[in-house]
């Protein structure tokens, strides 16, 4: 069976509402870890004991996005509400760039109450910053519109506008609105680079004494960046996986980081699903690169893809470097569409550090691509043994299977 042949209904699992974490521990490294091993055994451990069971030959990658304040409330003068939810910048398109215009840029953006807001220019005051967000309804392109913000204040950039008048996303399967305390508690302790609508919530459990013990052990720590969208929890609404459109997202690899994972042999463990198919795609764009086809894109099924050269890692990586050589770049920019679904053959990860996922989800699929069929005994497990699900929840560290079946 191809991956596209998968039927989705096989990676249901029930899900009780009062599993679900609505909020993290007061203490974030006191949640439960559930370690299952290569060979299959599961342990139940306390999160604050990774460093002593991350291997020490280990390197530890992570994803150091920060999470916006993505959703803005207008209200239009007839009092109707409407809120924005920006997505990904459109002018300029670069994040950097984007969070630091002065005056204007515009968005793709989801459009809350949108039937009461055909036209015309929405107004938000910004009493702590002098000046008023302003808003424009410029194109239609599916479920998202084009916006364009303008202010009238040249000393002002639109990520200090945001900071101060959006509200943190929480996930929509909370089923509750956004609070103070998220402000905090949805941000990892190492986020910094703007981008994110959702949290790469398997970090959330770290803190700075687990990383600074991780370090300690002589176990190196490297970022990644990957801006995760909105698209994170749309489930999968085809019967088999081969109907479903991937999201687009963006990753961006220093290339220090990427030098670093080319000059080491330690065995990769990853920091959540992002990290994951922020390195996995790294690889398949060196693959693109050394055929001759790169576009700035990873295909959703280029993976699996007959004309796909199956370099091995260090030579995918070394076509990396010769891209940032021959463009005189810094950093790896690109967009992934890639899904990863059993029958994925993993080429750079080998530890997988999450929180459990949502039923018939693409993020379940990545993981059994890792642990195949004993995701289910895994689950099982975990809700048998009281662990707190989604991202609020408990955490996994899932090593890949000693052998894997093709």
């Amino acid at each position: 069976m191809t991956p596209q042949q998968i039927n989705i209904a096989d990676y249901n699992y029930p899900l009780p509402q009062d599993k679900i974490a609505l909020h993290p521990l007061p203490d974030r490294a006191a949640c439960k870890l559930l370690h299952r091993t290569a060979d299959g055994e599961i342990r139940d451990l306390i999160f604050r004991q990774l460093p002593e069971i991350l291997p020490p030959d280990a390197m530890l990658v992570y994803n150091n996005t920060r999470v916006i304040n993505a959703r803005l409330h207008f209200r239009k003068e007839s009092g109707a509400s409407i809120e924005i939810f920006c997505l990904e910048p459109h002018a300029p398109a670069d994040y950097e760039r984007c969070f630091a215009s002065t005056s204007s840029c515009s968005w793709l953006c989801f459009v809350g109450n949108s039937k009461r807001w055909r036209d015309g220019e929405l107004a938000l005051p910004c009493p702590a910053l002098d000046t008023t967000l302003k808003a424009r309804r410029q194109i239609k392109t599916g479920n998202a519109s084009m916006i364009e913000f303008s202010w009238d204040r040249s000393d002002v950039t639109f990520s200090q506008l945001i900071e101060a008048l959006g509200e943190i996303p929480v996930p929509p399967y909370l089923n509750r609105p956004s609070e103070e305390s998220d402000t905090s508690d949805y941000q990892t302790v190492y986020s910094r680079i703007e981008g994110s609508v959702a949290a790469p919530t398997a970090g959330l459990h770290f803190t700075p004494e687990i990383l600074d013990e991780i370090s300690a052990r002589g176990i190196p720590r490297i970022e990644v960046t990957l801006h995760v969208g909105a698209g994170t929890f749309q489930p999968v609404k085809s019967d088999t996986v081969g109907e479903h459109t991937m999201h687009s997202e963006f990753i961006a690899v220093g290339r220090d980081t990427i030098q670093s994972l080319l000059d080491s042999d330690r065995p990769v463990y990853a920091v959540g699903t992002t990290t994951v198919r922020t390195i996995e795609s790294l690889y398949h764009a060196g693959c693109l690169i050394h055929s001759g086809q790169w576009q700035g894109e990873i295909p959703q099924w280029y993976p699996y893809s007959d004309n796909h050269p199956h370099l091995n890692p260090k030579e995918a990586l070394k076509a990396v470097i010769g891209h940032l050589d021959a463009t005189g770049s810094d950093r790896f920019l690109a967009s992934t569409r890639i899904i990863i679904a059993p029958g994925y053959d993993y080429r750079m990860t080998s530890g997988l550090i999450t929180n459990f996922h949502q039923p018939q989800s693409t993020l379940l699929l990545l993981v059994s691509a890792m642990i195949g069929e004993d995701w289910k005994r895994v689950y099982t497990h975990a809700l048998e043994c009281g662990y707190r699900f989604l991202s609020y929840g408990d955490a996994c560290l899932f090593e890949k299977n000693l052998i894997i079946k093709k």
